[in-house]
C-alpha cells in the first residue's frame, strides 16, 4: 500500500450545532461519562462474536475490574468531593453531585449489561463443554470429592462472625465478599444472623472431576454453602444473600513526612478502611438484614446496588483455562530484534551499530531486560540510573539493578511510591535495592515521576558512553506482554546528556537547564506541544500542509484541547487515537470539523503515546516532526508529573513510528471505534465483504524497521510514503 486507506476518505460531514457555545463548558465531554464509555467498548467485545470465546470472557472480567477501580478512585473523590458541599464545575460545567448522579444511572446500566452478557457467554461455553454447576446439579461422586476439598483447601480459612450484642459488626476490607446469612437453631428455633467472609486466598471457581473434554466448576460461595453445617452445627439456613463492599482506595500523605516510606506503609493500612462507595448486595436480600448492612457500613439507598447474578465479576478471569487454546486468541511469540542477533545477542553493539525502537508487544520486552541484566555483569559498566513506577513483583529488573550494586556498580533507582494499587510492591522493591547497596530515591512529596528512563554509563577505551532507553510504558515485563508501547534504546549523546540532567533533577531537585532533545512536565512539555500545533496553524495560513497525528490513552486537558479546536479553525487536520477518556467533541461544525477520533478496543491494549507533526510538509512525510512520550494528555500528567517527550531524529526510527505504527493505528477498521460528536463513540463501519484491516495483526506479522538486521527489510511493508512521493 502506498497510501493507507484513511489518506483517501474524507472527513465526516459535520454537525451544526448553532445553540453550542465554542467557548462556553459545553465543547467539553465529561470526564467520567467518557471514562464509562470506554469501559462500555471493552464490554462491547465479550460480546463480539469474531472473538474467541474464552477472551470474550476476558473481556466482560476486565470490565468488572475496571469498574472497581473506577468506583474506589473516581467516584470515592467525587463523592467526597459533593459530601463537603463543594459545587466547583468540572470543565464540562458538572458540578461532583450532578456527575455522581449521571454516573449512578450509567454504571447501575452498565452492570446490569455485564449480567446479561454473562448469561450468554455461559450457555456458549456449556456448549463447549465449559460450566458452572449449582449445587442441586452435583452428583454424589462430586459431593464427596467436594468435602474432602472443602475440609483441605477452605475450611481452615473460614471465619464465621455471628451478628449479636455481644459481637461488633465486623470489618469488611475493600472488595471484601460475604455471604449474610439468617439461621435457625433445629432444636428450639432459636434465631442467629451472622456473616460469612469469602476468603479472597482461595479461588472463586472450584475445579470438578469431569470426563474427559468436559471441565467443570463450582462457584466458592456454593461450595460454602453445601458445607455449611461444618461451621454452624445444629443450624439450618433460613435466608442467605452475598454481598460485596467497594471502599474508597485513594491515599493521603502528610506534607511533612519525615520518612516517606514509613508515611505510605501507615496510609495503605488507612487505605483499607477507607470509607464505603458501593455496596453490591443478591436481589431478594432480608429488609431487617440489609437495613443492619447499610446502617453499619453507613451506606446510603443510592450506594447500594441489587444484582440479580453474580456479584463480583471480575473474578471470572479464573475460567480462562489454558487447556481449551481453541477458544484462546492464537499463540504469538514476541520476535527478538534481527540486529540484535546479528550482534550475537549483545545489546550495546546492536544499539552502538544505529538507534533502535521497540515495539512491544511484537518486539520482546526481554530486550529490556536484557539491556539491564547485561549491563549488570558487564565490567565496563560504570553506573546505572533507573526509574520505577510499575514493576511486577519478582521484578527481573529489580534482580539485575539489585546484582549490578553487589558488584559494585554505582546503582541509582528512583522508585515513585505513589504509583496506585502498586504503593505496597514498591515499598518492597526499594527495600531489596537498599539492602543490595543501591542509591533509592522517592522523587518529589507532591508530584508523581511516571516518566521512564533507564540509563547505562560504560566505559569504551577512553571515553564514557552513555546508552538510554526511554520508552511510553512501564519497566513491567507481564503487562508488556499486552500492552502495546515503544522502547527507544540510543546511544545518542545529547540524549544521554539529557537522561543525566533528569536523574540529577529526581536526585537533588536541581532544575535541568539546557535540554537538548528533550521536554518534561511539569515544565515545557505541554508549552511545547502548544507551540507545535500554532506551528501547524501557521503552516494552514500560509497554505502549506498542515496535519497533526496524536495516539495516547486521555486526552481531557482544556488548554490542550483548545489548541487543536482553533488549530481546526486554521485548517489543520487532526487524527487522534485515544484509546480512553477522550474530553474533545470532534467534528462541529466551526468548533472540530478537521478532527477525528478513534478508538482501538483489542487484543492488546493501547498505550503508546505518540505525536506527530506535518511541519509544513503534512502527514505522512520524512521532515515531519515525531515525539514519543511516557505523558497523556491530562492535567495530572502535564501540570502535576514527572513526564518526559523525547522527539526522535534518527531517519528510521521516525519513518517506523510514522509510517507503520501511526498509519496501521490510523488504518484499523477491525478493532476501531468512532468517536460522535456528543461524546459516544460507534463501531468502524466496514462494507459488507470488505477487508476489515486489523493493525494488530499487522503487527504481528511484519517486524519493526528499525530493528532489521543483515536479513534486510525487503519483507517490511510501510503503509505510507514518507517523503514527498
Amino acid at each position: 500500500m502506498t497510501q493507507a486507506d484513511f489518506l483517501k476518505s474524507p472527513l465526516p460531514t459535520p454537525v451544526d450545532l448553532p445553540d453550542l457555545d465554542p467557548t462556553g463548558p459545553g465543547r467539553f465531554h465529561n470526564r467520567e461519562l467518557s471514562w464509562l464509555g470506554f469501559n462500555w467498548r471493552v464490554l462491547e467485545e465479550a460480546g463480539n462474536p469474531r472473538i474467541p470465546l474464552l477472551e470474550r470472557l476476558r473481556f466482560l472480567s476486565i470490565s468488572a475490574g475496571n469498574l472497581d477501580e473506577f468506583y474506589t478512585v473516581r467516584v470515592a473523590g467525587l463523592r467526597e468531593l459533593a459530601q463537603a458541599g463543594n459545587t466547583t464545575p468540572a470543565a464540562d460545567g458538572l458540578t461532583p453531585a450532578e456527575q455522581l448522579v449521571l454516573i449512578n444511572d450509567d454504571a447501575r446500566r452498565l452492570m446490569a449489561a455485564q449480567q446479561a452478557c454473562l448469561h450468554d457467554l455461559r450457555d456458549l461455553m456449556r456448549a463447549e463443554g465449559i460450566s458452572v454447576v449449582r449445587i442441586d446439579q452435583l452428583t454424589k461422586t462430586d459431593r464427596s470429592y467436594l468435602e474432602k476439598a472443602f475440609l483441605e483447601q477452605v475450611f481452615p480459612v473460614l471465619s464465621p462472625l455471628a451478628i449479636d450484642p455481644a459481637h461488633p459488626f465486623p470489618f469488611i476490607p475493600n472488595m471484601g465478599f460475604c455471604l449474610a446469612l439468617q439461621l435457625e437453631r433445629v432444636r428450639d428455633k432459636a434465631q442467629l444472623q451472622a456473616l460469612l467472609p469469602i476468603p479472597a486466598q482461595v479461588d472463586r471457581f472450584i475445579a470438578l472431576p469431569s470426563d474427559p473434554g468436559q471441565h467443570r466448576f463450582i462457584q466458592l460461595e456454593e461450595l460454602v454453602l453445601l458445607f455449611i453445617d461444618s461451621l454452624f452445627p445444629g443450624y439450618r439456613i433460613k435466608d442467605q444473600f452475598g454481598f460485596r463492599v467497594l471502599r474508597d482506595s485513594d491515599l493521603e500523605v502528610e506534607d511533612e513526612a519525615e520518612d516517606l516510606v514509613r508515611e505510605f506503609e501507615v496510609a495503605l493500612k488507612r487505605r483499607r478502611r477507607g470509607e464505603v462507595v458501593r455496596l453490591t448486595i443478591s436481589t431478594g436480600a432480608p429488609k431487617a438484614l440489609r437495613k443492619i448492612l447499610m446502617r453499619e457500613l453507613q451506606v446510603k439507598d443510592q450506594e447500594v446496588v441489587e444484582l440479580d447474578g453474580m456479584i463480583g465479576i471480575a473474578d471470572l478471569k479464573e475460567l480462562v483455562i489454558d487447556e481449551r487454546p481453541d477458544l484462546l486468541w492464537p499463540s504469538f511469540t514476541p520476535r527478538v530484534p534481527e540486529r540484535v542477533q546479528d550482534h550475537e545477542g549483545s545489546m550495546f553493539d546492536a544499539i552502538a551499530q544505529k538507534d533502535m525502537l521497540l515495539h512491544h508487544p511484537y518486539e520482546t520486552f526481554d530486550m529490556v531486560v536484557r539491556f539491564l541484566a547485561q549491563a549488570a555483569r558487564d565490567p565496563d559498566v560504570v553506573a546505572i540510573k533507573q526509574t520505577l513506577y510499575r514493576t511486577s513483583r519478582n521484578s527481573p529488573i529489580v534482580s539485575a539493578l539489585c546484582e549490578a550494586a553487589e558488584e559494585g556498580k554505582s546503582v541509582t533507582a528512583l522508585v515513585e511510591l505513589k504509583a496506585r494499587f502498586d504503593e505496597a510492591a514498591n515499598i518492597r522493591q526499594s527495600r531489596r535495592l537498599e539492602r543490595s547497596g543501591a542509591h533509592v530515591v522517592y522523587g518529589f512529596l507532591d508530584w508523581k515521576t511516571h516518566a521512564k528512563i533507564s540509563q547505562v554509563v560504560r566505559r569504551e577505551g577512553n571515553k564514557l558512553v552513555t546508552y538510554t532507553h526511554w520508552g511510553t510504558g512501564n519497566y513491567h515485563p507481564i503487562t508488556a506482554k499486552i500492552y502495546t508501547d515503544l522502547s527507544f534504546f540510543t546511544c545518542d549523546a545529547a540524549l544521554g546528556r539529557d537522561a543525566a540532567k533528569i536523574f540529577n533533577y529526581l536526585s537533588g531537585y536541581a532544575m535541568p537547564e539546557g535540554l537538548e532533545n528533550l521536554h518534561i512536565s511539569p515544565h515545557d512539555l505541554k508549552s511545547g506541544m502548544l507551540e507545535r500545533i500554532e506551528a501547524e496553524m501557521e503552516h494552514a495560513r500560509k497554505g502549506r500542509p498542515a496535519q497533526i497525528w496524536l495516539k495516547m490513552n486521555s486526552l481531557i486537558e482544556p488548554d490542550m484541547i483548545d489548541a487543536l479546536y482553533r488549530a481546526s479553525q486554521a485548517g489543520v487536520r487532526v487524527d487522534c487515537v485515544i484509546r480512553g477518556i477522550c474530553g474533545l467533541r470532534p467534528g462541529i461544525k466551526g468548533l472540530s470539523e478537521n478532527i477525528r477520533v478513534k478508538s482501538i478496543v483489542g487484543r492488546f491494549l493501547e498505550h503508546s503515546r505518540i505525536a506527530c507533526f506535518g511541519n509544513g510538509h503534512g502527514l505522512p512525510h520524512s521532515k515531519s516532526r515525531v515525539f514519543m512520550s511516557s505523558a497523556d494528555w491530562m492535567g495530572r500528567n502535564l501540570n502535576r508529573r514527572v513526564e518526559t517527550m523525547v522527539e526522535i531524529q534518527n531517519a528510521t526510527v521516525k519513518a517506523q513510528i510514522v509510517s507503520q505504527v501511526m498509519a496501521a493505528n490510523l488504518a484499523d477498521t477491525a478493532q476501531s471505534w468512532v468517536m460522535e460528536p456528543d461524546g459516544h463513540f460507534i463501531r468502524h463501519p466496514v462494507a459488507e465483504g470488505a477487508f476489515a484491516f486489523n493493525c494488530h495483526r499487522f503487527f504481528m506479522e511484519y517486524p519493526s524497521l528499525s530493528g532489521r538486521g543483515s536479513a534486510g527489510a525487503s519483507d517490511v511493508p510501510k503503509l505510507t510514503h514518507t517523503d514527498d512521493g
